[in-house]
This record gives C-alpha cells, structure tokens and sequence, in this order.
C-alpha cells in the first residue's frame, strides 16, 4: 500500500517551514506540518500570518520540492476563543494548501466548548480545512471518548479526531472507543513511541509528549494494534521529539530514522494482513 507520511514541525521544531520543507523532500516525507501558534504561552512558533517574506520563502520552497502542507497548529479552545481571530490563519492556511488544523480543548465549560469547535469548523471550511480535535490526558478533552463527544454534538462535515498515539496510550482510551468513530471522522493521526510505563503526573506527561517520545518500535506503545484499527491509508504524522537524543544524532538523522521506523511499522502490518490465515 502506498502511505502517506508527513514531518510533524514538533519533531524539528528549531527549522523554520522552508527549512523543513527542504529537509523533508531530501528525506523522503510527502508533507510536513507548520506551527503557526505555539502550543504555550511562551512556546516558539512561526506565525507566518505576520512573516509575508518567510511566508512566500515557504511557498517558493514547496514549489521547488513538491513537499505540500498537510496540517496546521494549533488552535487553542479556551474560554475566551473568538472564530474571528483566526481569518489569517485560515487564509494563510489556504494559499499553503493545508489540509487539516490541530485543535485543543483547554475550555472547562462543556457546551461553550462545543460551540466554539463548531463555529470554528464552519468558518475553516470555506477555506477547505478539516478542524481535528485532539485528545489529550492533560486538556478538558482528555480522552476519545469526550472528543467523540465534542465533534458528535458540533455537527459539522469538516469536523475530525486527531489520533496520537501517545495519548491514546496514555489517556482512558480504549479500542472499543475507536469502533464509534466514524471513518470520515479519521483525516490523518500521528505515530511516536514512549516507554510503557504511563507517568502519574500531569507535568511528566505534558514533559514525555514535548520532549522525550521514541521512535516507533522502540517503547511499549501497541502501535500495530492501534493502527490496524485505524483506515488503511490514513496519512501518518511523525511527531517524535527527543530533547536527549536529537542534540546527539542532529535533527537529519533524526527525522531520517523517524520515516524508516515509521515505514517499518506499517510496512510489517500490511504484510500481517496479506499474509494467509493457518
């Protein structure tokens, strides 16, 4: 099966978008995604809404490569979240030709949340971006079973779950939980690999998923299990940063091993669905 991989910006995060541009078309990525928000207050970003020079850079760099943009991050629901802040990241988004958006849900109030993910989802689409809300231990949407909640109740075609598989692993998710997702639902999902042993607080969670995932096959996440529950041929993100080991290997050979683990993956679970039954 042909698969579709994409260089998460998380994983390189000290490249500016036509870096990664570069780096993954000498890799062998198909896309990359682009941090255009931080994650945190103080987190690094490139808001190319305000960088017209870095921004054409970017364009000129996918026009050179054929690398495209799949994703874009990240779009925070808090209480005080207004759609209109956000129309030249959608249009930024649309002259890159992304595909989907990364969403939170920091928003303790329920229903305002699920109004907030609705309106975003309606003024995103005219500019043919998914809304993927992803579910993390730490965040009001702590599990796939509140973000199927969430995107059931929102009600919007363009609506999504973003599947990591490091918080599938770490939240109180399960794989019944992904038998009530629909397949429309499932736009792309992201792949790493983390020690088995699941930490009890909330700061060493955040600290394992922004700098200290492992590559896929190194740890005891069940990643054949999950993804042969996910669709075929979702396209896979590689988020994997690595604050100990990445300095060591250089971001290259990093991101070179990220795509080889990640292949070898997916590559030996289509070979377990062709191989004939006993």
């Amino acid at each position: 099966m042909s698969r579709s991989f994409s260089l998460a910006h998380l994983t390189v995060l000290s490249l500016t978008p036509p870096e990664m541009t570069v780096l993954a078309h000498k890799l062998g990525y198909d896309s990359i995604g682009i941090r255009l928000m931080p994650a945190s207050p103080e987190g690094p970003a490139y808001p190319l809404m305000d960088d017209p020079s870095m921004l054409a850079e970017t364009l000129a760099r996918m026009a050179d490569t054929g690398i495209s943009v799949f994703d874009l991050e990240i779009i925070r629901l808090n209480e005080t979240f207004d759609v209109k802040n956000y129309l030249s990241f959608f249009e930024v988004g649309a002259k890159l030709g992304a595909k989907a958006m990364l969403v939170a849900g920091d928003d303790p109030d329920e229903s305002r949340l699920i109004s907030s993910f609705a309106a975003l989802c309606e003024a995103a689409a005219p500019f043919g971006l998914t809304a993927d809300l992803e579910f993390m231990p730490w965040t009001k949407v702590p599990n796939l079973r509140c973000a199927i909640h969430v995107v059931k109740s929102a009600g919007c075609a363009n609506g999504g779950i973003l599947v990591d598989a490091l918080h599938f692993a770490r939240s109180d998710s399960h794989y019944e939980d992904l038998q009530m997702v629909p397949t429309e639902w499932l736009h792309y999902a992201q792949m790493c690999d983390a020690p088995a042993k699941i930490p009890d607080t909330d700061e060493s969670l955040i600290y394992t998923a922004r700098c200290e995932r492992l590559l896929p096959g190194e740890g005891g996440i069940d990643l054949h299990g999950l993804f042969n529950r996910l669709p075929p041929q979702i396209p896979v993100s590689l988020e994997i940063p690595n604050m100990h080991r990445i300095p060591l290997m250089g971001l290259e050979e990093w991101s070179r091993q990220a795509l080889a683990a990640g292949r070898s993956i997916l590559a030996q679970q289509d070979a377990d669905k062709e191989r004939p039954a006993a």
